[in-house]
C-alpha cells in the first residue's frame, strides 16, 4: 500500500503537470494523458492485475506472478532486495492505477487556476526562470488539495490491496482480511479493521500539518477564528 500510494502520488502529480503545461501550447499532450489515465480508472484493479500476470508473467516472462519472494531461492544482499522488488513490481503498479487518474486532474485543474494568477504574472516579469515559477509558484500551491484528496485515499487503497493480494497471493493485510473474512474470525477482523482506522486517522492528521507546510495561511485562518 505504501509503494503503491507513493507510485501514483509521484506519477499522478507528474503527469498533471505535463497535461497543464500542455493545455497552454496544442493540448495533445493533454488530451492523450487525460484519456489515458480515465481508462485506467475505468479499469477493475483486479483484472487489469490478471491482464498484468498474463503479459507480464505468462507471455513474457519477465516478472514473477505471484509471491513476496522466491519460494527456496537462498538468496542475500542485493539479490534478495532485487527479487523483492520483482515480485513488488505488480502488485504495486496493480493498486497505483486505483488513485492515478484523480492525482492528475486534481494537479491538472489546480495549476491552471493558479498559472493565470497575478503572483505568476509577477514572477515573470522579475525574470524568474520558468522551473522556479512553475516549482515555487505554481506546483507548491497545487499540492495543497491533491495532498488533501490523498489524506483520504488510504481506506480505499485498504479496500483495493485485498483484491489485489488475493490475485498475487500477497501476504499482506488485504490478504489478512480475505482469509478472516473465509474463515469467519470476527476477532481478526476488529483487529484489521482497528489497524486501518488508526493508520486512517494518523494520516489525516499527517495530511493536514503538510497542509499547512505548503499553504501557511491555513494554520493563520486558524488562528484567527
Amino acid at each position: 500500500m505504501g509503494s503503491a500510494f507513493a507510485v501514483s502520488l509521484t506519477l499522478g502529480v507528474t503527469l498533471g503537470v505535463l497535461a497543464a503545461r500542455s493545455q497552454q501550447g496544442s493540448g495533445r499532450l493533454d488530451r492523450f494523458i487525460g484519456r489515458a489515465v480515465w481508462v485506467l480508472f475505468a479499469t477493475p484493479p483486479f483484472w487489469l492485475a490478471l491482464l498484468l500476470v498474463l503479459l507480464f508473467s505468462v507471455q513474457l516472462g519477465w516478472l514473477p506472478a505471484f509471491g513476496m519472494q522466491s519460494v527456496g531461492a537462498d538468496l542475500s544482499g542485493w539479490d534478495w532486495w532485487a527479487d523483492r522488488l520483482g515480485h513488488l513490481l505488480l502488485p504495486c503498479l496493480s493498486l497505483s492505477f486505483l488513485s492515478l487518474a484523480m492525482y492528475v486532474h486534481l494537479t491538472r485543474s489546480a495549476m491552471l487556476d493558479i498559472l493565470p494568477q497575478e503572483h505568476v504574472r509577477l514572477a515573470r516579469a522579475k525574470g524568474l526562470g520558468e522551473g522556479r515559477i512553475l516549482l515555487a509558484h505554481v506546483l507548491r500551491n497545487a499540492l495543497v488539495p491533491v495532498v488533501t484528496f490523498a489524506g483520504l485515499q488510504l481506506g480505499q487503497l485498504a479496500s483495493g490491496a485485498l483484491l489485489i493480494e488475493v490475485v498475487y497471493a500477497w501476504p499482506g493485510i488485504g490478504r489478512l482480511l480475505y482469509d478472516a473474512l473465509s474463515q469467519r474470525d470476527y476477532a481478526l477482523l476488529l483487529g484489521v479493521f482497528l489497524v486501518i482506522s488508526c493508520l486512517v486517522v494518523a494520516f489525516n492528521f499527517l495530511t493536514d500539518l503538510l497542509c499547512r507546510l505548503l499553504d501557511p495561511r491555513i494554520g493563520a485562518a486558524g488562528e484567527v477564528r
